[in-house]
């Protein structure tokens, strides 16, 4: 396991491969999970591309550090990882609020980051009032008390049957994140309108959203799809908020293409 210092938290990473010699992709995670949501990408893409991925403050191995979060706090935990390892001009995907990470960083650092994949995200997700909502209930009753209202909005019916020990392992994995370092995400996400910032993007993007999304709808990212300049609109089917974890071939074959095209010195049309 590699830790590292940043800012005012210790950060929980991994490093696989070497970015000197491989181009780097970084992942960077939804709300309640942590980097294993990768896994499943990861595995087909190292070989080609070095890989860095990590848990956000208050997730994961990470140290929760002090809160509320801004989302600032976490745009800059990236930058100053990035920093630490020395990478410069990489790809970063990023799915939900780790898709806001990304675009904050494209916007803020663009010399650290040369293009974003943007997973079931927007420049705004929610509003004050269900965030609000959401913050009470899990400082009152724990993770818990939202984890059956949130999976229904991850995960398809499908993915979500009883006898699937996957949906048991993430439901699992978002009960036992820290309730404080997820309260104190979703004031940061409360809290955060990138839509200007979304305006002036000039890295190229891809906007990526599962079909049966019930966080981010497909609308949605489509209606933000057409904020950013000269990007890309993909939908995987059978797909919810998490297609990293459903579909993780199809997601794969996405991040791969794009990425081919960046490299050869494309641009979405």
């Amino acid at each position: 396991m590699q830790f590292a210092r940043v800012n005012d938290v210790v950060l929980h990473y991994q490093m696989i491969g070497d970015p000197n010699t491989k181009p780097l992709i970084v992942f960077a995670n939804a709300l309640g999970t942590d980097f294993r949501i990768w896994r499943d990408v990861i595995i087909r893409l190292v070989g080609d591309f070095s890989v860095l991925t990590y848990d956000k403050r208050g997730h994961g191995l990470s140290e929760t550090g002090p809160t509320p979060y801004t989302m600032d706090n976490h745009v800059e935990d990236l930058a100053a990882l990035l920093e630490l390892v020395g990478a410069r001009q990489v790809f970063v995907c990023g799915v939900s609020i780790g898709g806001m990470i990304a675009q904050g960083l494209a916007s803020s650092r663009p010399d650290l980051v040369r293009a974003v994949v943007l997973c079931d995200t927007a420049a705004k997700i929610g509003d004050d009032a269900s965030w609000n909502q959401r913050i009470e209930a899990v400082n009152a009753g724990g993770i818990e008390a939202i984890a059956d209202s949130v999976l229904e909005k991850w995960f398809t019916p499908a993915f979500r049957k009883p006898d699937n020990p996957e949906f048991a392992g993430y439901r699992t994995m978002l009960t036992r994140q820290s309730a404080e370092g997820y309260a104190a995400t979703c004031a940061a996400l409360r809290d955060a309108d990138l839509t200007d910032a979304a305006k002036t993007l000039t890295v190229p993007s891809i906007c990526i959203v599962g079909d049966e999304d019930g966080s981010t709808p497909p609308s949605l990212v489509a209606d933000f799809a057409k904020t950013i300049p000269n990007t890309h609109f993909e939908v995987i089917k059978g797909a919810g908020h998490l297609p990293s974890i459903e579909q993780p071939e199809r997601l794969t074959d996405i991040v791969r293409a794009f990425a081919g095209m960046v490299r050869a010195g494309g641009r979405p049309n």
